[in-house]
């Protein structure tokens, strides 16, 4: 069995994630390819795409949501993220038992709850009129007064498949968007049945060569070695003699082909697709990252590997783009960082009158 570097598979792993060099498949084709993106806020799949697809503007990926190509669903981890729409229905059935295996988190809030009863009348709640999560727990309280509104709507969220209602919001969706129900918006029915081994090959060809316990992070779906064990895979070694998965023919470029700087939002699945992710990121500074409230801070890349944060503001007409490094930055490394951080900076506030980029402590 071939051993595969620590840099061979980031260098893998970069390609099939448009990485190594921007996208000229488009929108949708990538988004399919990524098989989606973390969508927790509707900004970040805009900067995810803009880093990945060749002369990406923002109306490219609205345009898609708006002709029902794309949507931004619950999906895999029970996590909100941004398919194509076909994937939406192909993979919906098969993340099923995970999105009802979260109604665990109710614990004590719970108490009442009749998930059947609720499911139905969510359903027909939102089947008159889209409706925010806000409304639809207002709506289920009257019926049910003595459960509890969040595991009700907690409840609407994870069993009734729902689709977030676009608007003509610049990044596509309010911060209280609404919701409608999925089979409605995209005029096909959910295929019925679950499908991880496809689940399983799709990952692999965007997030591989990997493990089933990296799938299973991503997935959320559990015991996934014997799908791994039933299907034609390749498999490698990696640095530590972990065996590793893969897709036949997938790329797994030269080891020393070269990684632009990249910048990735919160919560881009890159960070979050692989449960060992020394291949993106060194283990020393994920708590820089990984925050204790939750979230995955926005960062970029160095040769292939997390090598700081960003962060931006507006003031004044001045956009501002802050970078803190994690070690020492080589002076072609931040000319690089300058000009990539520019032209991101131009995406994101295209009315500032000025644009700088400036290091942090």
């Amino acid at each position: 069995m071939a051993t595969l570097s620590g840099r061979a598979v980031n260098r893998a792993t970069l390609a099939r994630q448009m990485l190594l060099e921007r996208s000229a498949v488009g929108v949708v084709g990538t988004v399919e390819r990524l098989v989606g993106m973390q969508g927790q806020e509707a900004k970040h799949p805009f900067v995810g795409l803009w880093s990945r697809v060749e002369g990406f503007s923002d109306e490219q990926l609205t345009v898609a949501v708006g002709k029902r190509e794309v949507v931004r669903a619950t999906l895999f981890r029970g996590t909100l993220h941004v398919v194509v729409a076909g994937d939406y229905l192909r993979f919906r059935s098969t993340m099923g038992p995970i999105l009802e295996g979260g109604l665990k988190m109710l614990g004590e809030r719970a108490e009442g709850l009749d998930v059947g009863k609720v499911v139905a009348a969510a359903k027909k709640l939102l089947a008159k009129e889209p409706l925010t999560f806000t409304e639809v727990r207002d709506g289920l309280q009257e019926q049910f007064p003595e459960v509890n509104d969040r595991a009700l709507g907690f409840c609407t969220r994870m069993m009734v498949p729902l689709v977030m209602y676009p608007t003509d919001t610049r990044w596509g969706w309010p911060a209280n968007a609404r919701f409608t129900p999925a089979e409605e918006w995209l005029k096909h029915k959910i295929h019925p049945t679950a499908v991880p081994e496809e689940l399983v090959l799709r990952y692999l060809a965007a997030f591989g060569p990997a493990t089933p316990a990296d799938f299973q992070t991503w997935s959320g779906l559990p015991k996934a070695k014997p799908l791994f064990d039933g299907l034609d895979l390749e498999q490698f070694k990696d640095d530590n003699g972990r065996t590793l998965y893969d897709v036949p023919d997938a790329p797994r470029p030269d080891p020393d082909t070269p990684a632009p700087v990249r910048f990735l939002p919160e919560f881009d699945n890159l960070l979050l697709a692989h449960a060992k992710r020394e291949r993106i990121i060194a283990d020393e500074h994920r708590p820089a990252v990984f925050t204790k409230n939750l979230r995955v801070k926005s960062t970029y890349t160095v040769d292939g590997i997390v090598a700081g944060l960003w962060t931006t503001e507006k003031k004044r007409g001045v956009a501002t783009l802050t970078l803190t490094p994690f070690g020492r930055t080589t002076k072609k490394t931040a000319a690089e960082l300058e000009r990539e951080g520019s032209a991101l900076l131009r995406f994101l506030e295209p009315d500032a009158k000025t644009y700088e980029v400036v290091t942090g402590s």
